[in-house]
């Protein structure tokens, strides 16, 4: 039978036939490999030009549910290690699933009074964990690049005004360079936003006093002062992606305030370190800063794409994105337009699985998740450490361990070769994922802790893996 339109008669099939199927996955998460053996066959059996006539829902949802989890990435379980990626805890699928099931669109209160209050709400509770001012205004993105590109818009903003001109209204014609200085940990989401912004990858300066890129705060300071009291924008990284090392965020606040300069904080995962006593030290002076970015898709464990931009006066945001047309609210309402205050006008209701994470776990839970995962980072590091031909290249701040394989005997270039090869042997192996980097010029692999699903067991796992695979 071919279908031309959805049917109504379908959805309580398809929601009875989706939910066992997720129930199905969830239940061998643990145990499936990252990377199946049939990734590339069940990827390409999708290949087939486009239906003339469809038949149905359910003979499309059942070739998905069959060949799905074969052709995905197990980002979701517990030894994905590749990227800094959480996993999606339960109450964060289920409030998800309510999310797309009521396709609440969180643009502005009359097209979601649920999803700006939420949105609301989790950015206050956010604030409250981890302790940052309320005066910082907020707002829900895709991620830590598009949360960096809100935060940079109100910098670039700021910048202007300085000089006298609204940028997002006469444009940067004209007008000097911006300088936007960091240390060698900037991360390159700030340089694509950059460019997005019309300020230029090049306009990015880092002074480094090491390989590792470490900031060098003399250097900085020199530059500051040699802009003569003309603004400027600092980057301050909070959680560097090879091996969880911060700049000193409050040295940077200091020199934000007495040279004139817009202080943003990256803090995509490392943020959280705010949240345990432990590892709080890390990034004190962020409560200062002019503008933070964070995801929430990251340790915070809610489901892709989520992420939250903060910035010191909405108003900046409200000048940076201005978006009016006759049929949309008014400038003056007194509820909440999320869309005139940032890049996205279409916006998914994210805040519902943040809300559901944070009322399920509290402040203690998200501090016990991190905690554990500091644990985990230190366990890896003991296993490193206790393995003759494996060598660690760092100190483990946070939640990445940072090391290579080092059988002995090896020149430098032999060594990145045979690293190199390793990343390659482990993506294709699949049964536990991480990726190489380069650190201080050496290629090695960067693990990062932060699903709420990982054990020691699976830390022990991925050495053995990783072991095997270097022999």
């Amino acid at each position: 039978m071919s279908h031309r339109n959805p049917d109504r008669r379908e959805i309580e099939v398809v929601i009875a036939r989706v939910a066992e199927a997720a129930r199905a996955y969830i239940a061998g998460v643990d145990e499936r490999p990252v990377i199946s053996e049939r990734a590339d066959a069940a990827t390409h059996s999708f290949d087939r030009p486009l239906p003339e006539a469809g038949e149905g829902a359910m003979v499309a949802l059942t070739e998905l549910i069959r060949e799905a989890p074969d052709a995905a990435a197990t980002t979701s379980g517990p030894r994905y290690f590749h990227f800094v990626t959480g996993g999606t805890t339960p109450a964060a699928l289920g409030a998800d699933w309510l999310a797309s099931a009521m396709d609440q669109i969180a643009y502005t209160w009359v097209s979601s009074p649920l999803g700006v209050q939420l949105e609301l709400l989790s950015l206050a509770w956010l604030r409250d964990l981890f302790e940052l001012p309320d005066r910082l205004a907020g707002i829900m993105t895709t991620g830590a690049t598009m949360a960096n590109y809100v935060c940079m818009a109100g910098a670039r903003q700021w910048w202007g005004e300085q000089h006298g001109v609204d940028v997002s209204e006469q444009g940067m014609q004209g007008m000097p360079q911006v300088p936007v200085l960091s240390s060698g940990y900037v991360h390159a989401s700030s340089l694509k936003v950059a460019s997005m912004l019309g300020i230029g990858r090049a306009a990015v300066k880092t002074f480094c006093r090491d390989a590792a890129g470490r900031l060098d705060i003399q250097a900085l300071e020199n530059a500051l002062k040699a802009l003569d009291g003309q603004p400027a924008i600092l980057i301050a990284n909070a959680g560097e992606v090879n091996m969880g090392d911060f700049d000193p965020v409050s040295i940077m606040a200091d020199l934000a305030e007495r040279y004139n300069a817009w202080l943003h904080v990256d803090g995509a995962f490392g943020l959280f370190a705010r949240v345990s006593p432990r590892t709080a030290p890390l990034c004190v002076g962020a409560e200062r800063a002019d503008s933070i970015t964070v995801d929430g898709h990251k340790w915070l464990n809610v489901p892709y794409d989520c992420g939250f931009a903060f910035v010191r006066d909405a108003n900046l945001l409200a000048r940076a994105f201005t978006y009016r047309a006759d049929y949309l609210p008014q400038p003056d309402d007194p509820r909440p337009t999320f869309g005139a205050i940032g890049p996205e006008s279409s916006r998914r209701a994210r805040a519902l699985a943040v809300w559901a994470t944070l009322r399920a776990y509290g402040r203690r839970g998200v501090r016990e998740m991190v905690e554990r995962h500091l644990d985990l980072a230190q366990h890896l590091a003991k296993r490193v450490d206790a393995a003759p031909e494996l060598e660690r290249l760092a100190e483990v701040p946070l939640n990445i361990v940072c090391f290579r394989y080092n059988p002995g005997g090896c020149s430098d270039e032999q060594l990145d070769e045979l690293n190199r090869r390793l990343g390659e042997a482990i993506i294709a192996d699949g049964r536990a994922l991480a990726g190489t980097t380069l650190f201080e010029g050496r290629v090695a692999l960067r693990p990062a802790i932060v699903n709420w699903r990982t054990t020691a067991d699976d830390i022990d796992f991925f050495v053995d893996v990783v072991r095997e695979l270097a022999r």
